[in-house]
């Protein structure tokens, strides 16, 4: 009398016919992942991952059954599963945007025109202090912080030269501004 195989034998014969019939089914799986997914990049990604689960769970698969519908249901959960993680992951970028306090990078700086010359010989003209935190500041849109570091000095005096260095900006400009002419 013939004896039954044992589990494990059992297992070793399922994942060998997985194995040996999965290259095959690779072409179908491609299609398929290419029309759920459009691009073809992402395609290649969810088929990888469908391969990936198939040869994980390997054990789940049952010799003789559809191995073709069987992978593709593993396919569509993965995909499934990505789109879920994709909309989870939009809606909170979505949510930390509207968030003045959120730590998502900023902005790149607008493109700016060089300055006009009388703005650029007032700049020059001001003592160099208020000058260099004027152009750390408002030219390159440092940080007080940033500004304080790069010239070894204290966030309140950054915020003090600034704002003199503003004002006498403006005054200058001010001095240099034709008079409205009388009608």
């Amino acid at each position: 009398m013939s004896e039954l195989p044992t589990v494990d034998t059992q297992n070793e014969a399922f994942t060998a016919e997985l194995r040996r019939k999965l290259p095959a089914l690779l072409p179908g799986l491609n299609a398929r992942a290419l029309s759920l997914c459009k691009r073809r990049s992402d395609a290649n990604d969810l088929v990888q991952d469908t391969v990936l689960r198939a040869l994980c769970f390997e054990s789940g698969y049952q010799c003789d059954t559809n191995l073709r519908g069987w992978l593709q249901q593993i396919m569509f959960s993965v995909f499934i599963t990505r789109c879920r993680k994709s909309s989870r992951e939009r809606r909170a970028l979505d949510a930390l945007a509207c968030d003045p306090c959120a730590w998502t990078l900023r902005d790149a700086p607008p493109l700016r025109q060089s300055l006009t010359r009388p703005v650029s010989c007032a700049l020059d003209a001001l003592p160099a202090q208020f000058s260099a935190v004027v152009r750390l500041v408002d030219l390159e849109e440092r940080s007080y912080k940033d500004t304080a570091v790069e010239l070894s000095v204290p966030v309140g005096t950054v915020m003090s030269r600034l704002f003199r260095g503003r004002r006498l900006l403006a005054e200058a400009l001010a001095e240099r501004a034709p008079l409205p002419r009388a009608a």
